[in-house]
């Protein structure tokens, strides 16, 4: 063998071994990396994101929300402070796909029946009663301020006398909102039919408030309920969610 020969031959050797030892390496590292994401690894899992649910209604409990229609998309909470109260807060909230139900006006003051609230509504036993009623009518003695609710402008409308304070009562029913409570919705609030017979009463409107107690009705102040009629949207198939504030949250 020629010394060139053998010259060639090592340098040969050299680059064979120069290039497995170079292939090994990639290979530890590259296992060495990926050892570094397998289970078991000292490395910290990352945290889920957090889950948001929609917001239910506030103040209402899941006894009273599974009263709710499907379609409602507007619910019109009136909050007695006690079974006994007369007076009550009231606030309109609206249903939003993701984000659940906000209030969209109020709270606002109210009155109810003199005698507080009840659960078995008795014609004359001056309480409001309670529960989750549609709202699908309006009127009153005023010209209709803009409603999309059915509005039934009518002289018929009219009141007088003094209310349980002394104050007077003219002018309640210049606008009026009909709580479907033993009524046929679909027709004026004048409507004197009562599906459950009259001894279970009936009548029983939100108007405008007189500075008293009512007989059964919740009454709201004049500016307030111009503000209700232009926002209820019988689209959204809105009801009234009413009564005292622990019945309310069961």
């Amino acid at each position: 063998m020629t010394v060139r020969k053998a010259l060639a031959l090592v340098i040969g050797a050299v680059m064979c071994t120069g290039v497995l030892a170079t292939g090994c390496a990639r290979e530890h590292a590259g296992a060495s990396s990926q050892d570094a994401h397998a289970p078991g690894s000292s490395a910290a899992p990352r945290p889920a994101p957090p889950r948001s649910f929609p917001r239910p209604l506030p103040g209402v409990g899941p006894v009273m929300r599974d009263r709710l229609p499907d379609g409602t998309r507007q619910a019109l909470v009136v909050t007695g402070e006690t079974e006994s109260s007369s007076q009550a807060q009231v606030v309109l909230y609206e249903q939003y796909p993701a984000e659940g139900w906000r209030a969209v006006a109020g709270p606002w003051p109210a009155h109810n029946g003199l005698r507080g609230w009840t659960d078995d509504h008795e014609a004359g036993d001056l309480h409001t009663p309670i529960g989750v009623f549609g709202l699908s009518d309006a009127g009153g003695r005023l010209p209709d301020p803009g409603t999309l609710l059915p509005y039934d402008e009518d002289p018929e409308f009219s009141v007088s006398g003094t209310g349980y304070l002394g104050e007077p009562l003219e002018g309640s029913f210049d606008y009026v909102v009909a709580i479907d409570y033993n009524r046929v919705p679909g027709t004026t609030p004048l409507d004197k039919a009562r599906p459950l017979g009259e001894d279970k009463g009936g009548g029983v409107w939100i108007h405008v408030d007189h500075d008293g107690p009512t007989n059964a009705c919740v009454s709201l102040s004049e500016e307030h309920m111009r503000a209700l009629l232009t926002a209820l949207d019988p689209d959204k198939e809105p009801v009234v969610v009413m009564g005292p504030r622990e019945v309310l949250m069961r």
